[in-house]
């Protein structure tokens, strides 16, 4: 007996398979034409994270391919003594889907590997029959397929925006079985060549589960597409995290070397300096390390200097009401006197403005930036006009500690000590030491405060869609930070 046509109704199960692949997303970091310089940011995704992936991919993938639909088949059958016996099977719903085992693994020098065994899926349908011309019957059936495996591998590259693009090659599906039995009716009559729907099912579904999981994976390119290129900091600066290399994938962990470079928005104007190379330190007990370099925070330094945004007007009322220590002409007067001579009377501004981008430097377990500056005295005029006083060279040395907060790198500084000397007088010479208390006042209660808060809304580190990090340590290394951590994701 043989099975003499079969016709099929192909339906597309849209399955969105972001989640179950943020470590692809990971991997393609907005990729672009490798360009040979040194990374500012280096990333590693270890295998706990790619197991991570795997648990919560699963789960969502066994959620969506419960909504498949089974294509109707129906066909005809030579069933002795009968005759010839025409069946349709429609209405299948998946009752029951299961995905026991299931594994991810890195391809070196490829990408990542999906394996699935031993899935199982349990239907419930319809049967119609009709032989010997004029007998027609129905009943139910109840359809167990089991022995399912798949394999796949997931290839990533680049777009020619730059965004990460990913398709899926070598895919292998086979059905271990696909066993039918019939309820009501004549069921004993589709009993006797259930073996031939059988093997017609199973070749029906095995032809469709490479198709469904190629588009599956096609799918996540739209989602991918929404990639920033660039993460806007602010009105001044983004950050970019294109690759300087290609991902380097071994049997162990994926590696990335991102630019992590700070740009005007708008100009991309490379800065006097450029990154040194490092290399992240062999440790897997979290999901996803991230080595940020002393050039990250550098070109931002550079970027907002070159901006004009590291100055700041110093007035009075900045000034704790408390201080006995005021910004006019009669405080300056006692340490200056000739201010009080020629303005007397009058209120005084600070114009705080760097001369160059600070230097930021990484040592073990210390933070330190070296910040260089100008420092403009005006007398306030009674028309609002300014009148230069004197200009101060000005160093100040600082400390700083980083912190993580939520998917931002956050910071604060303290004043370890400043360093002043006289570039110009308009009052003529005088004892720069006598004014340090002013200035050491002015940079504690005023400047730094202003420094702080800005640093604390932080930069954007990579991420993706809603994802977490937990269980977070930052270390401060030799010439960068280290940042261990966990990854979750939120619906």
């Amino acid at each position: 007996m043989g099975l003499h046509s079969t016709s099929l109704q192909q339906h597309k199960a849209r399955v969105d398979m972001v989640t179950l692949w943020w470590v692809l997303t990971l991997l393609t970091f907005l990729s672009s034409e490798a360009s040979g310089t040194n990374a500012g940011v280096k990333v590693k995704l270890t295998v706990k994270g790619l197991e991570y992936g795997r648990q919560i991919g699963i789960a969502t993938l066994q959620e969506k391919l419960k909504s498949i639909k089974i294509p109707d088949l129906s066909g005809t059958e030579s069933v002795s003594p009968i005759g010839k016996v025409s069946y349709s099977l429609t209405g299948l719903q998946i009752s029951n889907l299961g995905l026991p085992k299931s594994q991810v693994g890195l391809v070196p020098g490829t990408g990542v590997s999906l394996s699935i065994s031993d899935a199982y899926m349990n239907l419930h349908g319809n049967w119609r029959v009709k032989y010997l011309r004029i007998i027609k019957d129905s009943g139910s059936f109840d359809l167990a397929v089991s022995g399912l495996t798949i394999s796949t591998t997931i290839n990533v590259k680049s777009d020619d925006t730059g965004r990460p693009v990913v398709n899926g090659v070598n895919c292998q599906a086979v059905v271990g079985s696909a066993k039918i039995k019939f309820h009501g009716g004549a069921s004993w009559l589709y009993n006797l060549f259930s073996k031939f729907i059988d093997k017609a099912l199973r070749s029906a579904l095995q032809k469709q589960i490479c198709p469904l999981v190629g588009d599956a994976i096609d799918e996540m390119n739209p989602q991918l597409k929404t990639l920033n290129v660039l993460a806007q900091v602010d009105k001044y600066a983004e950050i970019e995290y294109s690759m300087v290399e290609s991902p380097i994938v071994s049997n162990s962990s994926i590696d990335l070397s991102l630019k992590g470079e700070f740009y005007n928005i708008g100009q991309h104007k490379e800065p006097p300096f450029s990154p040194n190379p490092f290399s992240l330190p062999p440790q897997d007990s979290n999901m996803l390390y991230i080595g940020l370099s002393a050039f990250t925070p550098n070109s931002a330094g550079f970027v907002y200097n070159s901006a004009g945004a590291l100055s700041l007007y110093v007035t009075d009322d900045m000034i704790p009401s408390s201080s006995p220590i005021r910004l006019n002409t009669r405080t300056f007067g006692a340490f200056i006197p000739q201010i009080a001579k020629q303005y007397p009377g009058l209120m005084m501004k600070l114009l705080v403005k760097t001369v160059k981008e600070p230097t930021i430097t990484f040592e073990p377990d210390n933070v330190t930036l070296q910040v260089q500056s100008a420092v403009t005295a005006y007398a306030i005029q009674p028309n609002s006009t300014l009148s230069p006083l004197f200009i101060l060279n000005l160093n100040a040395s600082v400390s700083a500690k980083i912190s993580v907060m939520g998917v931002k790198v956050a910071g604060a500084v303290t004043l370890n000590k400043i360093d002043m000397a006289l570039a110009t007088s308009f009052v003529g010479p005088f004892e720069v030491k006598s004014l340090n208390n002013i200035f050491l006042m002015v940079l504690k209660v005023v400047v730094i405060p202003k420094v702080n808060a800005r640093l604390q809304q932080g930069y954007p580190l990579p991420a993706i869609g809603k994802m977490n990090l937990v269980n977070t340590q930052l270390q401060i290394l030799k010439d960068y930070m280290l940042i261990g951590t966990d990854v979750k994701f939120t619906a």
